[in-house]
């Protein structure tokens, strides 16, 4: 954590993850551009230079693809967390990737434009009524701006400045990008394009992200759905056994209300906060408990889970739960309480042979 704009925790699990990026990246470039020519040949040939836009074009795409399928794959099984806890960093890269691919088509194409190259380009294709010969560069250059939007505001001062609500639905931005990048494609390479390969790899990654969010969104239906608890007592909701959850760990759950709840286990008491973090609505119940404090698996922050407040001298809190025991079950008090309020953990009977006490 920290109570500066700076990147929080670069350790070294963050710069190999940079690092292989970068390296998947260089390496499909040098395979676009050396290997493919002579595997899959367009016809007629392609001068270099258009090669090498679509090149880093192509790449784009499979970043954004791989970007949506991190989220989805994490719901699903939690050896992709990793993943997505540093997703952020690969967003950065995608655009700075999409801006070299416009680079070299600006370059290319409209370097000797007796009009600015940029007005040149929005106005050369204006045949928005057909749909052969659509003006494709229009869903590229939305596409790259959702990028740049994306990548500028990833710095912590934009999350504090426009508030964590507004901020996550911005970078719901990234879905409408993909839309277009498709659009783009679609209205634009393909046309041209003799060879299918392209195409049915597009194909597969825009139905693997479209599967795997449905199966992501399903999952999370069955493990959190309110009516697949147990019965509500007035403001009290049945959770889960409390010998489910296991020590230093925590245990979610969404209740009637849409919230969901972190039930951790600390030195044999049960505690409840809020599950998203203050900071970009992080999964706190991903997190581990050391000394009292559960830290945020996405980018550190912590948080006492008897109170839900950070340790001083940072500030952030998240609200706590009045939870109760009934015959072994974890109850919850729908109604939050402040962020910051302090709520005394509860106890687990030690149940021994014969007693269910």
């Amino acid at each position: 954590m920290s109570v500066k704009y700076i990147p929080v925790q670069w350790n070294r699990f963050k710069s190999f993850y940079d690092l292989v990026v970068l390296a998947m990246i260089m390496g499909f470039l040098w395979v676009f551009v050396h290997l493919v020519p002579g595997v899959l040949p367009h016809d007629p040939a392609i001068n270099p230079q258009i090669h090498n836009m679509r090149a880093f074009g192509s790449c784009a795409f499979f970043l954004l693809t791989a970007i949506l399928l991190i989220g989805p794959l994490a719901r699903l099984n939690s050896r992709f967390l990793p993943l997505l806890y540093n997703r952020r960093h690969l967003g950065v890269l995608t655009c700075f990737v999409a801006l070299t691919h416009a680079t070299l088509v600006i370059r290319w194409y409209f370097v000797f434009s007796p009009t600015d190259r940029y007005v040149a380009l929005l106005n050369t294709n204006t045949a928005y009524t057909q749909l052969l010969g659509f003006p494709f560069e229009a869903f590229g250059i939305f596409a790259l701006l959702c990028l740049i939007i994306l990548a500028t505001t990833s710095h912590d001062f934009w999350l504090k400045f426009l508030t964590p609500p507004v901020w996550k639905s911005l970078h719901y931005l990234i879905y409408p990008a993909y839309a277009a990048v498709v659009a783009h494609i679609g209205l634009g390479a393909f046309q041209d394009q003799q060879n299918p390969t392209f195409g049915l790899w597009m194909v597969l990654c825009v139905s693997a992200v479209v599967l795997l969010h449905l199966a992501a969104a399903r999952h999370e239906r069955m493990i959190s759905d309110p009516s697949a608890l147990g019965p509500s007592d007035g403001p009290w909701q049945a959770l889960f056994p409390a010998d489910d959850i296991d020590e230093g760990r925590a245990k979610v759950a969404r209740i009637s209300n849409g919230e969901r709840v972190a039930v951790f286990r600390n030195n044999g008491r049960l505690s409840a906060i809020a599950n998203a973090c203050a900071h970009q609505n992080g999964p706190l119940g991903e997190g581990q408990i050391i000394d009292c404090f559960v830290t945020c698996p996405w980018h550190g922050f912590q948080y006492d889970v008897t109170n839900g407040r950070s340790p001083e001298p940072f500030t952030e809190r998240v609200a706590t739960y009045n939870i109760r025991l009934r015959d072994g079950v974890v109850e919850v008090n729908e109604r939050a309480n402040p962020p910051g309020t302090p709520v005394e953990p509860l106890d687990i009977p030690v149940r021994r042979p014969g007693n269910e006490a």
